[in-house]
């Protein structure tokens, strides 16, 4: 019967008095209304592809098609993992072992030339280092040898300093003081000779 204000056209299908008590014990259990109960139970048909005509397969032979599906897989998984994943992992361990003992091999090497450049860098720096204390040691001697030249001169110079004032004083005097020329002269001798 058209019913014009939902714009659906309901139909009504006749079932046996077991159907009507299993669909109302369905509705109760989930709280749906018949018409909703069919409509599910229909799209849940077309959806998985059952045939309602067809008897349901036991639950054992499904569990046995989804067992041998996964023994299927597994066996795939394993032939899989023989044929290429272990080769694959051979070779990259053997790869990784190689880069291993490359880079052992690598670090000796670098460790040795670098305790042999540091073991010549050390000569060298020795060499200098001594070199550097012969140098100075030989300024510091020339330097004490210039400060004791230094210290002679100082003392000449005082001294010529003394006889340039001696032999003036002496050409100063005239013929009358022969006591003072006496003894400017024993001072001009007594200072030469120390």
């Amino acid at each position: 019967m058209p019913n014009s204000s939902r714009k659906t056209i309901f139909t009504t299908i006749s079932i046996d008095k077991e159907t009507a008590t299993l669909v109302e014990k369905i509705c109760k259990r989930y709280s749906l209304k018949k018409s909703e109960v069919v409509k599910l139970a229909f799209g849940y048909i077309d959806k998985a592809h059952i045939n309602p005509s067809e008897t349901p397969e036991s639950v054992k032979s499904e569990l046995a098609k989804i067992n041998k599906r996964q023994d299927d897989i597994i066996r795939f998984i394993r032939h899989y993992e023989e044929e290429q994943l272990n080769p694959m992992i051979r070779a990259t361990n053997s790869i990784a072992l190689r880069f291993d003992v490359i880079g052992k091999t690598l670090e000796t090497l670098i460790l040795s030339q670098l305790g042999a450049s540091q073991e010549r860098h050390i000569a060298v720096l020795k060499k200098l280092s001594e070199q550097f204390c012969n140098h100075a040691d030989v300024i510091n001697n020339q330097s004490k040898q210039i400060n004791a030249l230094y210290q002679i001169h100082q003392r000449d110079y005082k001294k010529l300093l003394q006889l340039v004032q001696l032999y003036s004083e002496l050409s100063v005097c005239g013929m009358m003081d022969s006591k003072k020329k006496e003894s400017i002269k024993t001072e001009i001798t007594n200072l030469i000779n120390t």
